[in-house]
């Protein structure tokens, strides 16, 4: 796995994004990818990892789900509390399908079915928020058909910044996201399984949510083929600060991206460009 850092000195916050490669159902082999990006972020000193969208078992292996499902509590999410825990660093675990009838631990959207769900750590391993998919995918895709989606839409302080969660396909509600923003978020993680053709779409929609809402949106995507769906993540997991210009990216290879970000950015562009305070809306 290589390395893609931003030139800037700062460091009052640093993040990483685990671009991985997912492989259709190989659970272990994906969570052990996961573990591994974990320690190699705590080496370079990040203080919060995120991981992408079902990294576990695979977004378009659409037959594997109900399988590989797992309770909140369950063995991927206890593993990623234990790094997080063991490194003395913030994990989002983005995302794994949960098994809503089997989960006892956190409130629920509905009593069976599935979910599309993250959790994210602390720096001790206890759990801050729990975020599942608002939006479903049905475009050429069975996610729609297949869970239930999230109601929940949680922020949580981490190491100066207030953290909000959507992912993938949620990049395209924008009201989302102000609501977000109105409950106090300046840092936008975006678990995702974009794949090719729709580049632009990827790149566009990240910015323009960092743009309109004056916000860091860090957004990690998956890399890998998915045969039996003949589709292909396309990786370019990137951070963008609040003025939508790009702190540090990545191709589609397999890469963890890290980046200084600072609080204090989101507080300066808001109060020199505030846009924010002009909504009529």
């Amino acid at each position: 796995m290589t390395t893609a850092q931003t030139e800037s000195e700062a460091e009052t916050f640093r993040i990483a994004l685990a671009q991985i490669e997912v492989e259709s159902g190989r659970v272990e082999a994906n969570v052990e990818r996961a573990l591994e990006a974990i320690d190699q972020a705590a080496a370079r000193g990040v203080d919060l990892v995120a991981l992408p969208e079902l990294f576990n078992v695979g977004y378009f292996a659409f037959d594997l789900y109900e399988r590989n499902a797992e309770p909140f509590a369950g063995e991927t999410f206890t593993r990623l509390s234990e790094a997080a825990a063991e490194h003395g660093i913030a994990v989002l675990g983005g995302t794994i399908v949960e098994d809503l009838a089997a989960t006892e631990t956190v409130e629920t959207p509905a009593d069976e079915g599935l979910a599309n769900t993250a959790a994210l750590f602390d720096a001790s391993g206890d759990l801050q928020l729990v975020y599942r998919k608002h939006h479903l995918f049905g475009y050429e895709s069975a996610e729609s058909e297949l869970l239930v989606p999230g109601e929940r839409l949680e922020t949580a302080s981490v190491g100066g910044f207030t953290v909000g969660v959507t992912t993938c396909y949620d990049l395209r509600f924008p009201e989302l996201y102000r609501r977000l923003i109105d409950a106090g978020a300046d840092l936008l993680l975006v678990p995702s399984a974009w794949p090719y053709p729709r580049i632009e779409h990827w790149k566009t929609l990240s910015r323009a949510r960092a743009i309109e809402n004056q916000s860091y949106v860090a957004t990690v995507n998956g890399a890998g083929h998915f045969p039996d769906a003949d589709a292909t993540l396309l990786g370019r997991s990137t951070v963008y600060d609040p003025w939508g210009v790009t702190v540090a990216s990545s191709g589609d290879d397999p890469v963890l991206v890290t980046a200084d970000i600072d609080p204090a950015a989101v507080r300066s562009v808001r109060e020199e460009f505030p846009a924010l305070r002009d909504r009529r809306l």
